[in-house]
């Protein structure tokens, strides 16, 4: 995973609100904190919380303007869009950090201001 084409395959896993896809990518021991929500550790505890955040929306995409591979690690920054079940949407900056070990993501932190998300 040191090419950097799995930020992609992981980003189309979660575009395509694949729960199992997107975890595939983390460690059992990962932790994986999305914004101002508490840090959730494991693979199976981040993972149904991703399938609740699934069925909370009709879609999301994300569309990534810069990449930056670390020693351990990647920075992504971007733009995601999300589609609510009302079909309005919502378009936010994020920035994600990556921390890597084995191949897979050891850490995973999401900056994005998603307090609009819910308000209608």
């Amino acid at each position: 995973m040191s090419d950097g084409n799995w930020i992609n395959e992981l980003f189309t896993s979660i575009d395509g609100m694949d729960a199992a896809g997107f975890s595939s990518f983390l460690r059992e021991d990962c932790i994986f904190q999305f914004g101002n929500l508490n840090p959730l550790r494991g693979a199976n505890q981040i993972r149904a919380f991703v399938e609740g955040f699934f069925g909370s929306i009709d879609s999301l995409q994300h569309d990534i303007s810069e990449t930056w591979l670390v020693p351990g690690g990647a920075i992504c920054h971007g733009t995601v869009h999300y589609v609510r079940h009302d079909k309005s949407g919502l378009s936010v900056p994020f920035s994600n950090i990556f921390k890597m070990d084995g191949g897979k993501v050891r850490e995973y932190l999401i900056f994005a201001d998603t307090s609009e998300l819910y308000k209608q």
